[in-house]
């Protein structure tokens, strides 16, 4: 069996696709895929797209399938700096930006933040007391590390299990690569994380929001929150890149947000 052709029977079973079903999306031969599958024939460069547009295959593991097969990837993997991405990244700000006064972070396929508003420093600030744990700048990691928010978080063990739940529900393509499997087996390893965490229970019925309440120096917070991606995307960064806001639950919380950013405010101008 070929690299590509590997790769593409890999994808064809994680869509729960027969070989004549993804033929018939296709519109190609039954014959000729299997033999594209067993590597008795190599894809053109458009069947490779063809193909991984069908199995819904992710930008980044669609440049593989095209390395694979023997030609250069034509996906870009730009950074949001870059010129190309200037309406992006306008986009972005204005997203971020509008949050205002709540928390709300950009971050990428490894839940790594790439970029924040100021109500998210100020939030999480107030919460570390100012510190940068060895665990910041990485969502799963601040929420599981015992040096970052864990502590604050009063209905952790229920953020934790919907969290783990969610890293497998919002994988590109449905489903977590290696380094998503990697992060989440390091975070499930930290100190005083049940192993329980460890295998996600699909029978347990979901609830329409699972809210993240903070408590601090008397203070509660109590926020749910929204993921954003951005439509259509042909670019890997652009595609892999998740904007999460987080809205407040309950009057209490919007009232503490905004002495936060009143405080803040009153710090600036002193």
């Amino acid at each position: 069996m070929s690299a590509v052709g590997t790769l593409i029977q890999h994808w064809r079973k994680t869509r729960r696709l027969s070989q004549l079903a993804l033929a018939a999306e296709a519109a190609v031969s039954t014959r000729h895929l299997c033999f594209i599958e067993t590597g008795r024939a190599s894809p053109s460069r458009e069947m490779v797209l063809k193909l991984a547009a069908v199995l819904d295959v992710p930008l980044r593991e669609r440049n593989t399938m095209l390395l694979a097969a023997g030609y250069a990837p034509v996906y870009r993997e730009s950074t949001l700096d870059e010129p190309v991405l200037a309406a992006v990244r306008a986009a972005l700000d204005a997203i971020l930006r509008q949050q205002e006064p709540y928390p709300a972070v950009a971050m990428n396929r490894d839940w790594d933040i790439i970029h924040g508003n100021s109500a998210a420093a100020r939030f999480f600030g107030f919460l570390l007391d100012g510190r940068e744990p060895a665990s910041s700048g990485n969502v799963l990691r601040m929420m599981f590390h015992p040096d970052g928010v864990r502590s604050h978080v009063s209905n952790w063990p229920d953020v934790a299990g919907a969290l783990v739940a969610r890293v497998h529900r919002e994988a590109i393509g449905g489903v977590a690569d290696e380094r998503a499997q990697r992060l989440l087996a390091e975070v499930l390893a930290y100190p005083g994380v049940p192993a329980s965490l460890r295998t996600v229970d699909p029978t347990v019925p979901l609830v329409p929001v699972i809210p993240v309440c903070f408590a601090k120096d008397g203070q509660r917070f109590e926020f749910f929150s929204t993921v954003t991606t951005l439509g259509t995307p042909q670019d890997v960064t652009v595609q892999e890149l998740r904007i999460e806001c987080f809205f407040p639950a309950d009057e209490q919380t919007r009232a503490a947000a905004q002495r936060l950013e009143e405080m803040a405010v009153s710090r600036a101008e002193a």
